[in-house]
C-alpha cells in the first residue's frame, strides 16, 4: 500500500489523538490532527486520497453529521468511526452511509490498522472516481446548448427521427450533433452516454431557461 495517503484524526480528546498519531506514524502513515469536526472539514483537500478516523461524540458537530456532509458533497474521503458510545442503530447508520468500519474505544490496534488498510483502498477508489467525474464535467461544459438538447432526448431513449421532429430540424443535423456529443464526452455507445449522464447527476442535461 501507498503510505503517501493522508489520515485525518478528528477527536476532541488530545490524549487519544496523541496515542493514535504515535501508532500511525510508526506504521508510516502521514497524519493530521483536528480537535473539531468543522476544522477538519475546512482543512480537507480533495487533491489527494485521504481517510479520516472520526470520533462520533464531539461538541458542535457530531461525527455522524460530518459523515452525512461528506457524503452529500461527494468528498473523496474514506471514513473509519471511533467511539466510546456506539450502539447498534448508530453502527447500522454509519455502515449504510458507506463507512469503512465502526470501532469502539479503547480501540484494538490490530483492528484499527486492518480497517485503515481497507480505507486506503477505498480512498484511492473514491479519489479516482472523483477525478473521472471532474473530467466528465469539464467535457460536458464544452457542449453547446443544442448538443445538450440532443443529448437529453437521446438519453431519454428517443430516435433521431423523433428528436428531429421535436426540435424542428433535420434528422441529419441530429446525427451530427449526436456524434459531436459522443466525441466530446469520450463515450462510444448509447449505454456509455446514459451512464455518463447518470454520473453527472443529470435528469435532463438541457440548459435550464433563465
Amino acid at each position: 500500500m501507498n503510505r503517501g495517503f493522508l489520515i485525518h484524526l478528528v477527536d476532541d480528546d488530545a490524549s487519544i489523538r496523541r496515542a493514535l498519531r504515535r501508532l500511525l506514524t510508526a506504521e508510516g502513515y502521514r497524519v493530521r490532527e483536528h480537535d473539531r469536526a468543522l476544522g477538519f472539514l475546512d482543512a480537507l483537500d480533495d487533491a489527494e486520497p485521504a481517510a479520516v478516523i472520526l470520533d462520533v461524540a464531539m461538541p458542535g458537530c457530531d461525527g455522524l453529521h460530518v459523515h452525512d456532509l461528506l457524503t452529500r458533497a461527494n468528498r473523496p474521503v474514506a471514513v473509519v468511526f471511533l467511539t466510546a458510545q456506539g450502539d447498534i442503530p448508530m453502527t447500522v447508520r454509519a455502515m449504510k452511509g458507506g463507512a469503512v468500519d465502526f470501532l469502539t474505544k479503547p480501540v484494538d490496534a490490530r483492528k484499527l490498522l486492518a480497517a485503515l488498510r481497507v480505507a486506503e483502498t477505498e480512498a484511492a477508489r473514491l479519489h479516482a472516481q472523483q477525478n473521472e467525474r471532474t473530467g466528465l464535467e469539464e467535457r460536458f461544459a464544452t457542449l453547446t446548448g443544442r448538443e445538450r438538447e440532443v443529448m437529453a432526448h437521446v438519453v431519454a431513449g428517443r430516435l433521431n427521427k423523433q428528436i428531429a421532429a421535436i426540435l424542428g430540424t433535420g434528422e441529419q443535423n441530429v446525427k451530427v450533433h449526436r456524434g459531436r456529443v459522443m466525441r466530446k464526452l469520450g463515450v462510444a455507445s448509447l449505454a456509455d452516454l446514459v451512464r455518463a449522464a447518470a454520473r453527472l447527476g443529470l435528469d435532463d442535461p438541457r440548459p435550464k431557461a433563465p
